[in-house]
């Protein structure tokens, strides 16, 4: 678990790592925990800030008294599949449930936008078109944005792209948005590329905190074991937008906001019942002090 110092009055926020660090990445960028900082750090522009790291796939996770003092949680990427029933999974699942009650920010990143879908109560699965890896083309949905970005940080329309490059590298996808959530973004190949439940909760089925050389190692990783068959910087757009969001979950007295609400893309649909069975905070909160 990695801590590093923060002022005082400072935001803080959970990195919840549900990989291991790859050779490239230790030997390159120190491992995925300094990846996320870099892309995703500085909220706030400034302001002194603190990110704790838990190694979820290890059994790391927040204690269930500290949860209160997180401005925001961010779920990484994995190798595994956010559908599975393994004991972590099951727990963060759980996990998430307890923060989003708590009304706390939560971004979820390809597996935890899934994880994220599944803990409040939609469906995930194997992708119906394959693994989709690479630098993808998305369209964003502006009708559904409307009025509502404030959440991301304060960006205006005039900055919303109508489409938008995204590094993609997954073989799972949401098959069923939570309820009350709204998908912001689709593409071609994936119907939910983006969607957010509220103004605190935001699932991203690609990787804006990848940079070109991670994902180049990714695909010739992914090559190698046959996973898959081959077919510079960082997008930057992305990474503002989640630094938005999270840079939005400061004030700990803000009241209750409205839910955000509206048509989703083409056959999507909602689902009433929560992948993970977990219905109230005692039991979640509970979950998370067990083993």
């Amino acid at each position: 678990m990695t801590k590093p110092a923060a002022g005082r009055g400072g935001r803080r926020y959970a990195l919840l790592l549900a990989l291991w660090d790859s050779e490239y990445a230790k030997e390159v960028y120190g491992g995925y925990y300094n990846v996320f900082v870099a892309a995703f750090g500085d909220v706030s522009g400034g302001t002194d800030e603190r990110w704790d790291c838990f190694r979820v796939i290890a059994g790391e996770f927040p204690a269930p008294e500290d949860l209160a003092s997180y401005d925001g949680f961010v779920v990484s990427g994995s190798p595994h599949d956010a559908h599975g029933d393994e004991p972590w999974r099951r727990r963060l699942c759980a996990l998430v449930q307890t923060v989003h009650a708590m009304r706390k920010r939560v971004l979820g990143i390809c597996f935890g936008h899934q994880v994220l879908c599944r803990a409040l109560g939609g469906r995930v699965g194997r992708a119906r078109n394959g693994w989709d890896v690479g630098v993808r083309k998305v369209t964003f949905a502006p009708e559904l944005l409307e009025g509502r970005l404030e959440f991301l940080g304060g960006l205006v329309e005039d900055d919303l792209p109508r489409s938008a490059a995204l590094i993609e590298v997954n073989q799972d996808e949401v098959w069923e948005i939570p309820p009350a959530a709204t998908v912001l973004v689709y593409s071609e190949k994936t119907r939910v590329e983006v969607f957010a439940v509220g103004e605190r909760a935001l699932g991203i089925q690609g990787h804006p905190e990848y940079t070109f050389d991670i994902l180049h190692n990714l695909i010739d990783r992914l090559t190698n074991q046959r996973a898959i068959r081959r077919s510079g910087g960082r997008l930057a757009f992305w990474t503002a937008l989640c630094k938005g969001f999270l840079g939005g979950g400061g004030d700990r007295t803000q009241p209750a906001l409205p839910v955000m609400r509206g048509t989703v893309a083409p056959e999507v649909t909602s689902c009433a019942v929560a992948g993970c069975g977990f219905t109230s905070a005692a039991a979640m909160i509970q979950l998370a002090r067990s083993n």
